[in-house]
């Protein structure tokens, strides 16, 4: 990032809360404005299970955490600050007199976001100063894991100002997802809305209870939905013959009296507790927070699956990461990797597996052959090393979420050879966790034999190994 950014957030809730520790935790420094006394415990918990859950997502340190700050005037939160995230209740005109107190001092190229979930963007410009400054950029819970976005503009919009917004949560690893026309509740809402609709009615025809539901969800269509979302699986459910296929022979069944989207049961206090009932029974147990680590577990095991596919959120993933990637220095030790241990790489002891040493020891050592030049461009060019030999010591145990750095040592680079010693420390104090003796070769990927580097890698082989000769090992 060329000049420290600074995002305003208007009202603490956990959608507030959510935008504050996406921006935070990506490098920004962040300002909140929240009139509730209770503002900072309620973000803090918010920006706890936030620095434990996204930066497992990624397998590069995230970028030095922003300042953080409250304010007790949206006016000296406002100030000078490029993106303005609005997340008050829903009412109109409690929108309306915040926009008009941000526009009264902000900067006139600032990016004024809306967390609303069913106002247009037509309706929140309505008597603004500046209407092409405002839009909904509508996230979803938790802001700090998923990536959709949902941007709507309008014609009134400042074109320059959208397109920046786009920017803007492009580089912070989300999904800007550009609404083509404004429509009440957006895209997504309506479709989980006519959902909501049919379950309550499942419920209280008593056809289902809600455990049952979300059972039918989690395990059946949810999936799914995930990876391929809806056109692209009911393609797949047509064959060979595709699409048109499962059109013409589904499309009839949307003539069926099937679901009851066009009628909504009467909300009575009697359903609605009905409905609080089975969700205790089915969740009462946990706390909240409990809850959300639960959910934070569940989305960073399945996202981080998808990255490893390059598919939906990995796919996004792996573009944010290309971001995080930092350069490596000619230190000594050389620090190869800083990252954050994912919870899928624990086993059932509760600490890191024996086998994601080796990975983690593996992604260290591509980082050093990047460093002397055997990038993936000299991987292309049919060059590369391949290990032959480890030796790995466990010092001591790693936990999901630990910080950690690879410091990495050039013990051997002359001709074919590049052995490297790796030492796996916790960020925190520096204790040594674990260490691995790495010997490779070089080989031509054509022959998949040894021969020698190009004189480029080699003189950059023998120089790293000259810097490191004779260190404390």
């Amino acid at each position: 990032m060329s000049k420290e950014m600074t995002a305003a957030i208007i009202g603490g809730g956990v959608i507030g809360g959510g935008w504050a520790a996406r921006f935070l935790l990506n490098g920004w420094n962040v300002r909140i404005f929240d009139p509730d006394p209770q503002a900072q415990r309620k973000v803090g918990e918010v920006l706890d299970n936030a620095r434990h859950a996204l930066p497992m997502l990624y397998d590069y340190a995230m970028p030095f955490e922003g300042v953080l700050s409250f304010h007790d005037t949206l006016e000296q939160t406002v100030e000078d600050a490029d993106w303005i995230q609005e997340s008050v209740p829903e009412r109109l005109e409690m929108k309306h007199r915040v926009y008009a107190e941000i526009q009264a001092v902000c900067r006139e190229d600032a990016v004024i976001g809306s967390s609303t979930s069913g106002y247009k963007p037509s309706e929140l410009q309505q008597g603004a100063a500046r209407p092409g400054q405002i839009m909904v950029c509508h996230p979803f819970n938790p802001v700090y894991l998923l990536p959709l976005i949902e941007v709507v503009a309008t014609d009134a919009s400042d074109p320059a100002i959208v397109d920046r917004a786009a920017d803007i949560l492009t580089s912070v690893g989300l999904y800007p997802l550009r609404v083509r026309k404004e429509i009440d509740a957006h895209i997504a809402d309506r479709f989980l809305e006519a959902v909501w609709r049919e379950a309550l009615w499942l419920v209280k025809d008593g056809i289902a209870t809600t455990e049952e539901i979300d059972n039918s969800i989690r395990y059946g269509f949810g999936i799914r939905w995930a990876q391929m979302g809806l056109f692209e699986t009911y393609r797949v459910a047509g064959g060979e013959a595709g699409m048109k296929h499962f059109i013409d022979q589904f499309g009839p069944c949307l003539q069926w009296p099937w679901t009851k989207l066009t009628d909504v049961p009467e909300l009575t206090d009697e359903l609605a507790q009905m409905i609080a009932d089975q969700s205790d029974a089915q969740s009462g147990h946990l706390t909240i927070r409990q809850l959300e680590r639960k959910r934070d577990g569940n989305l960073i095991a399945m996202m981080r699956a998808l990255k490893q596919q390059g598919n939906a959120s990995g796919r996004l993933l792996n573009e944010h990461e290309k971001r995080l990637r930092p350069v490596l220095e000619p230190d000594n030790p050389l620090v190869s990797l800083r990252r954050v241990i994912p919870t899928d790489w624990t086993d059932v002891n509760g600490h890191m597996n024996e086998g994601r040493y080796g990975q983690i020891f593996s992604d260290a050592a591509e980082e050093v052959m990047a460093f002397v030049g055997a990038d993936d461009a000299y991987v292309a060019g049919g060059l590369s090393y391949f290990t032959v030999e480890t030796v790995t010591k466990y010092l001591a145990e790693t936990h999901a979420g630990e910080a950690v750095e690879i410091h990495s040592r050039v013990t051997e680079g002359k001709g074919r050879k590049l052995r490297c010693l790796h030492e796996m420390r916790r960020a925190s104090d520096g204790e040594i966790l674990a260490t691995c003796d790495q010997l490779m070769l070089h080989v031509s990927l054509e022959t998949r034999r040894t021969c020698d580097p190009g004189p480029d890698v080699a003189a950059r082989v023998a120089a790293l190994a000259a810097a490191h000769e004779g260190a404390d090992r």
